[in-house]
């Protein structure tokens, strides 16, 4: 997956891991309505996916009518995908407790890159994804970026749509 510098990722992998995820720990979510991360939450709770709130500063308050945790060893529920929005040095602050829930995937968001982490994950058998974001890939891969006019890249002859799977 890791090339070099350059950081490629196949379309199958990513698809995999956005048709296999359930639910997903967002570190660094905001509550302002105007941050990325609040869009990424909203998008994903839109589309089937739970997602638990991470963020010291907003612990036992809601955020998009989820309840925020201190730090994903308070979820109590099991966790496929970690998604962080911090700064690549703060992933190595957070790494451990992350590993020790054992979710599927980190998912590392656009301009967090932390190869020392993605190391560590892959060591425990965690997937790695850095430096994209699940809402734009979704997006891409599920074709409705091209409704909206862009070219996402992906050819397809049929409208594919990632859901994941809700029991």
């Amino acid at each position: 997956m890791l090339k070099n510098e350059n950081i490629i990722y196949e379309d199958h992998y990513i698809r995999s891991i956005l048709d296999n995820t359930k639910s997903i720990a967002m570190i660094g979510l905001s509550s302002s309505w105007q941050r990325p991360s609040y869009f990424v939450a909203k998008y994903l709770l839109d589309r089937g996916y739970k997602v638990y709130p991470v963020n010291p500063r907003e612990a036992g308050k809601k955020i998009l009518n989820q309840k925020v945790y201190s730090s994903v060893s308070e979820i109590n529920e099991n966790i496929d995908m970690v998604d962080i929005f911090r700064k690549s040095n703060d992933v190595d602050l957070i790494i451990d407790d992350i590993i020790k829930i054992k979710p599927s995937t980190i998912w590392m968001q656009i301009g967090v890159i932390n190869f020392k982490a993605a190391k560590l994950a892959k060591i425990n058998k965690i997937d790695v994804v850095m430096n994209k974001c699940p809402k734009i890939e979704y997006g891409r891969l599920s074709g409705e970026l091209s409704w909206a006019g862009i070219n996402s890249g992906v050819f397809h002859n049929k409208r594919r749509i990632i859901r994941p799977i809700i029991n």
